[in-house]
């Protein structure tokens, strides 16, 4: 069964003469243990899609399931208890709580989410890959762009999602944790069985996918 489905998805933003049609009947699936990479320049509609998929926005028309469930007839209450259990987000924008030390980053999902969440052992191999363990008491502030991008995919990895959802995950890396990056996402897909979406330019990336998309102007087309 796909983990991810999305049928006919349009995504228009105003009326008239302001009209715009983002998303153009976007068709995708994701199937647990592969990785795929959806590529195309800014404002193609690369981060429009991912919002939708990770139910931050409910389309203009079409059907977005998440393991077998319509995202799009879920109440927004039922809608985030989904994505709080079945999705994990790397953003752009890290989000980490400027008040908290990297360690209660981690706490904070424990207060959200009590269980299912790795174990102190997976949590620990997750900080070494990404060289960031000795951050632990360190605040946003403190971390260079590249650290708090490796903070924030470690703190998306916790909750053991089924779904990754990556909004330019290596923006902020170079090319020696970019390596790290695609093998752990790639890890997380294959032995974890996870489905893991990217939206992405970084071209280092696409070694790593199982699948490579192409989004232009809001249509979707699967490359390989």
């Amino acid at each position: 069964m796909y983990s991810l489905s999305v049928q006919n998805v349009n995504q228009i933003y105003g009326n008239g003469t302001a009209k715009v049609h983002v998303l153009h009947d976007v068709n995708f699936t994701a199937e647990p243990g592969t990785l795929s990479l959806i590529m195309g320049p800014s404002g193609s509609g690369k981060s429009t899609f991912l919002t939708i998929i990770g139910g931050l926005l409910t389309p203009t028309s079409g059907v977005v399931s998440v393991n077998g469930t319509n995202y799009t007839d879920l109440s927004k209450k039922e809608r985030d208890q989904v994505r709080l259990e079945s999705i994990g987000f790397v953003l752009q924008a890290y989000h980490l709580l400027p008040y908290l030390t990297v360690a209660d980053q981690f706490k904070l999902v424990d207060k959200v989410k009590p269980e299912d969440n790795l174990t102190e052992d997976e949590l620990n191999n997750v900080l070494e890959m990404l060289d960031i363990k000795e951050l632990m008491n360190k605040f946003p502030s403190e971390l260079s762009g590249g650290q708090q991008q490796r903070v924030a995919i470690a703190r998306a990895l916790y909750p053991n999602p089924s779904i990754i959802l990556a909004d330019e995950p290596t923006a902020a890396l170079d090319s020696s944790r970019v390596t790290v990056v695609a093998k752990l996402l790639k890890d997380l897909a294959v032995k974890h069985h996870k489905s893991v979406v990217v939206v992405t330019h970084d071209s280092r990336l696409m070694a790593s996918a199982d699948h490579l998309y192409e989004m232009t102007d809001g249509y979707l087309t699967q490359k390989s």
